[in-house]
């Protein structure tokens, strides 16, 4: 399903272009349309499924288009950990770039300053809170959070949430909001506990089930720790030097796909492209020679990632590091199809680590770690700094105020 078929207001829809998004997941498909229609939701979703996006959008499409309160709170999100809190802050601001919806990331273990931005921001009203469950309680004891006009409740990793002792602060939390709002429960399991608190909070909610799927076995996976100028000479050496006679290669944004493809051409590599800017009958008659192997290499975002039917694509190469774990798992379930074997390369630039580790801890094993040419010189270290537990701290916190829709003339990425 494309993010188009939705309905999202025109601005969200900007947001989620920029990022690189056309098509859902699992979880998006089936959680977006009924936060739309107003519905208590329950999900069982690991990370990695998409299931940040698939509160994310209907949230901020609904802040765009009905009537609230700007002086007051109109959305929390109550997270486990800061570094969570401070993850999905990150994308509520990569998403809404083009809105004029605000938000703040609420969590301990920083100083007064930020204290201070976080009760200028609770007392004046924000969109969205996204919030860790000891800080919010902190800012409640005093007595100037206004939640008297919230609308939406979203309690994310709720079991972990509950494992980690929170149970007590979350019902605490609750009873300061409003009787009427709509509640979102995300969860990877179904804990007695989680039962007891989903029964006490949602009313009628629709109940959703993703479990996560795995690649083929057949599939050798390996990944290349490289610096982002990198990525385009290493793609040509890896298409030049191999033996492969199908090749998909997958780019986050289409602005990657017009660059790779544009410089493989003048490397006079068989390929082509395909992406949203290009008409149906065009993209079509693209597929049409993949398939019939009159191009050998196609570049494309993550349009071709799901529901397409190519049997003996024996190189998937992930250019960008995909999304989400789920996005993962369909890009490079391109290829070993049928009985075929294969190959599927990531390659990871150092902004993007943490994003690749979410992704082994979600397949349960590290990705093997392929040896760049020297030629290519110095490469980076493989040190992402991956959630665990409750510990570890969490980078810049902004609160995004209101004003007119943020649209700016440059690229910008979020």
């Amino acid at each position: 399903m494309n993010f188009t078929e939705f309905g999202f207001d025109e601005r969200l829809m900007d947001g989620i272009d920029s990022m690189g998004y056309e098509t859902a997941t699992p979880v998006q498909e089936q959680v977006i349309p009924p936060i739309i229609e107003g519905r208590d939701i329950i999900a069982f979703a690991q990370t990695g499924t998409g299931k940040t996006a698939a509160f994310l959008l209907p949230v901020i499409h609904k802040l765009l288009t009905q009537p609230h309160d700007a002086q007051q709170i109109n959305a929390m999100v109550i997270v486990p950990t800061r570094e969570l809190a401070v993850q999905i802050a990150q994308s509520m601001e990569a998403i809404s770039y083009f809105t004029s919806v605000s938000s703040i990331a609420v969590y301990g273990g920083n100083d007064g300053s930020l204290f201070s931005a976080e009760k200028k921001a609770l007392s004046h009203g924000v969109d969205m809170v996204i919030c860790t469950p000891g800080r919010m309680i902190a800012h409640l004891n005093m007595g100037y959070v206004k939640l008297d006009g919230l609308r939406y409740l979203v309690l994310d990793e709720a079991d972990r949430m509950l494992d980690m002792g929170f149970y007590d602060d979350i019902n605490r939390i609750i009873s300061y909001l409003p009787k009427e709002r709509q509640n979102l429960l995300f969860s990877a399991t179904m804990p007695p506990k989680i039962k007891k608190l989903a029964a006490s909070i949602l009313w009628n909610p629709v109940e959703i089930s993703i479990a996560i799927s795995k690649p083929p076995e057949k599939i050798v996976q390996e990944a290349f720790v490289v610096y982002e100028p990198q990525k385009i000479p290493l793609v040509k050496y890896l298409l030049t030097n191999g033996d492969f006679s199908s090749v998909l290669v997958f780019c986050s944004r289409k602005q990657n796909v017009k660059a790779l493809t544009a410089e493989l051409k003048r490397a006079n590599l068989p390929v082509d492209q395909i992406h949203s800017d290009l008409e149906q009958d065009k993209r079509e008659q693209v597929l049409v020679d993949f398939r019939n192997k009159k191009l050998s290499i196609l570049v494309a975002t993550d349009i071709l990632s799901r529901g397409i039917d190519i049997e003996d694509i024996d190189l998937v190469i992930n250019y960008d590091v995909p999304n989400d774990g789920e996005d993962y798992v369909h890009r490079i379930g391109r290829t070993a199809r049928a009985a075929t074997e294969g190959t599927a390369y990531t390659f990871i630039e150092e902004k993007e680590q943490n994003k690749f580790a979410r992704i082994e801890q979600l397949l349960g094993h590290a990705v093997t770690k392929a040896q760049v040419p020297e030629q290519f010189g110095p490469t980076p270290e493989y040190t992402p700094h991956v959630r665990r537990g409750s510990g570890g701290g969490g980078g810049k916190r902004r609160f995004h105020h209101k004003g007119g829709p943020k649209r700016h003339s440059g690229n910008r990425k979020p």
